[in-house]
């Protein structure tokens, strides 16, 4: 299969890191960060697996095609595109990348956030979109370098009926380079279930200069993350989702203890070490449109995407 994934950032790479060593040759990356590029063309993409049960680090050194989105070329068509852009550069890349979008291509959408097929439809037909989220986590430590995480999982649906089969050939696909991937005949409450850990951990972190563990053993951490969990749920259950607050307070509270503890979120890494605007508008913030919509009070989502932007602009996030 001729794969392509585009955004190459953090989680890009470590999907690029684990189709390769899962036998996938025929992998292109594409990526709008001049620097990003220029390393991986040079030194290869380079990645930290952590340590083994013995303490010892482990890294590897992928070779890998790798071109700048506002320089892709046109006629070569891929047979899967998996998109991890940031949510605010998804049509972006979508235009830049056109030229190797065939009318065969899946597009599989695994960014964070909320309400991305409107602007898929406007690229490729809804028979090829295909929309999941993800819990694997990884950083992207420099240019060309990135830091993997723990484990994790894929969860994925067909935005088109008809498309069942092909969403789980997709699922299966991935499943043999380690993703962990599997169908879902709900992923609209799945991205829900990832979006309240968005909500919190993300953002929180990223305004606390923290990461996940830290934030965790705050006294107020509880009371926060289920006031801003009830909102997701007030608005996700207004859209015809069932979802239980206390599990989902209980997912988020999860991560405190499990491998993904030490992990600034990408919120974090984009807006505290690379001074990056980030996502917040397609995560709180679009709970907060959502909720003005359903008239369903929003306050934390209200205020935290208003506390993301102040620190982006006393920043000068670019």
């Amino acid at each position: 299969m001729k794969i392509a994934i585009a955004g190459a950032g953090a989680m890009g790479s470590r999907f690029a890191v684990m189709l390769t060593q899962g036998g996938n040759e025929d992998l292109t990356l594409i990526d709008g960060w001049p620097e990003h590029v220029a390393a991986i063309k040079k030194n290869g993409l380079q990645a930290d697996l952590g340590e083994d049960d013995k303490g010892v680090g482990k890294g590897v050194g992928l070779q890998v095609p790798v071109w700048l989105q506002s320089e892709v070329p046109s006629g070569e068509q891929f047979d899967l595109v998996i998109v991890f852009t940031k949510a605010m550069q998804l049509g972006q890349m979508l235009h830049d990348i056109q030229g190797v979008l065939g009318p065969q291509t899946k597009v599989l959408c695994l960014l964070n956030g909320l309400g991305h097929i409107e602007t898929l439809e406007k690229y490729v037909a809804k028979e090829q979109i295909f929309l999941g989220n993800t819990m694997w986590t990884a950083s992207l430590i420099g240019p060309g370098k990135v830091k993997m995480f723990g484990t994790g999982s894929v969860e994925l649906q067909n935005v088109a009926p008809g498309q069942e089969d092909a969403a789980r050939d997709l699922a299966e696909f991935l499943s043999k380079s380690g993703l962990n991937a599997s169908y879902s005949a709900d992923i609209l409450a799945s991205i829900y279930r990832k979006a309240c850990v968005n909500g919190t951990m993300n953002c929180l972190t990223a305004l606390l200069e923290c990461n996940i563990g830290q934030f965790g053993q705050m006294a107020p951490a509880h009371a926060i993350v289920t006031q801003v969990v009830s909102e997701f749920v007030a608005v996700g259950r207004a859209e015809g989702l069932d979802l239980n607050e206390s599990e989902l307070v209980a997912h988020v509270e999860s991560c405190y203890d499990s491998a993904v503890a030490d992990h600034y979120p990408s919120m974090y890494q984009d807006l505290i070490l690379h001074k990056r605007k980030t996502e917040i508008d397609f995560i709180n913030g679009a709970i907060a449109r959502k909720g003005r919509k359903y008239e369903i009070p929003t306050p934390y989502c209200d205020l935290l995407t208003a506390m993301i932007h102040a620190k982006e602009e006393l920043l000068g996030a670019k």
